[in-house]
């Protein structure tokens, strides 16, 4: 069984790791994209524009209201056919399939979106109100304030939130396997089928997604503890 994981032309080793190349590739944009997702629903959410903050509820009720698979299928299948719809306006009648990456970054950037915005709106509600009071007493500008003040220690509050958002987007990732997309599950599907070795592809397609949580957990403590430094603890 060793064998089928080997590298070179007699395993599946390299695939494997291509996979998990893919995984952190898809994760990272996703996380990315959800960072500025959730940056604009909980700058909304925190307004006073009634409009904006029910287009945020509604978008963070939504996706995470519904399973992150039905996010996935809806924009795969229906993607095509509002780009081609799109298209038709210009004059363009010929057929668009929309890129697999594409579509997983954006379907699991809008799940963890959602879920940034509640962390991001929780920490910046965190943030001592004197503190913005005594920048403004100061004479600092709204702008200067949330790039000296508000803007770090809502990134301080938020750090251990969005280790866990990272967590869930990297595991989400597995979803898109249905996009045919060769992250570390199809990778493991394709093992499986070809080999009639199903345990050993599935085995150790839970042995790297552990590596990778493990070590994204022990970033995401080390930039804590940074971001902690100097500050009094109870």
């Amino acid at each position: 069984m060793i064998e089928l994981l080997a590298f070179g032309d007699g395993g599946w080793g390299d695939e494997m790791l291509q996979g998990a190349a893919m995984t952190v590739a898809v994760a990272t944009s996703a996380f990315l994209l959800g960072l500025v997702f959730g940056t604009l629903g909980a700058s909304a959410k925190l307004s006073r524009n009634l409009i904006l903050v029910g287009v945020a509820e509604a978008y963070t009720t939504v996706v995470r209201g519904v399973p992150e698979l039905l996010v996935i299928y809806l924009l795969f299948f229906g993607g095509s056919g509002m780009v081609m719809a799109l298209a038709s306006v210009f004059g363009y009648d010929e057929y668009i399939e929309v890129n697999a990456f594409v579509v997983g970054v954006v379907a699991v950037g809008l799940i963890s979106g959602a879920y940034s915005t509640e962390v991001i709106r929780g920490a910046a509600q965190a943030v001592p109100y004197g503190q913005i009071e005594a920048a403004r007493a100061c004479g600092m500008g709204r702008w200067l304030i949330l790039r000296r003040i508000l803007g770090p220690l809502t990134l301080r509050h938020a750090l251990p939130g969005l280790g866990n958002v990272w967590q869930l987007t990297l595991k989400d990732t597995a979803l898109i396997s249905v996009t045919a997309l060769a992250e570390i599950m199809r990778q493991a599907a394709v093992g499986a089928g070809s080999t009639k070795q199903p345990f050993v592809f599935y085995a150790a397609a839970a042995v790297l997604y552990l590596l990778l949580t493990t070590v994204s957990t022990a970033l995401f403590d080390r930039a804590e503890k940074n971001a902690m430094r100097g500050v009094r603890r109870a």
